[in-house]
């Protein structure tokens, strides 16, 4: 069993799910959370007003799923990624799991 762990921003919520649907991942969760960015200057009064320039909506998903799936996942997140040319690609992680309560 492995751990499918993907991040994203919100507005790429859709093309996660469709990836997903294409690799077979039925059962995954989803969380909402705020990413940050921190590339402003150390010196707090060149920021001044604190502006939210570096805070982005994304999401977590995730999938306890089988090798072949989390794989099949990888590749397709590995090619949306390189088509798309973003600023902001979709990550994606494979983390074994060792055991399960179950």
């Amino acid at each position: 069993m492995k751990l499918l762990f993907v991040t994203c921003l919100t507005d790429f919520k859709n093309e996660v799910l469709k990836i997903f649907h294409e690799a077979r991942v039925k059962v995954f969760s989803v969380t909402e959370t705020t990413g940050i960015k921190d590339e402003h200057d150390i010196n707090l009064l060149d920021d001044w007003f604190g502006n939210k320039d570096g805070e982005y909506d994304s999401l977590f998903m995730f999938s306890f799923t089988t090798g072949e799936t989390a794989s099949e996942a990888m590749r397709l997140i590995k090619e949306y990624n390189i088509s798309q040319e973003n600023k902001f690609p979709i990550r994606a992680f494979i983390l074994p799991v060792e055991e399960a309560s179950y």
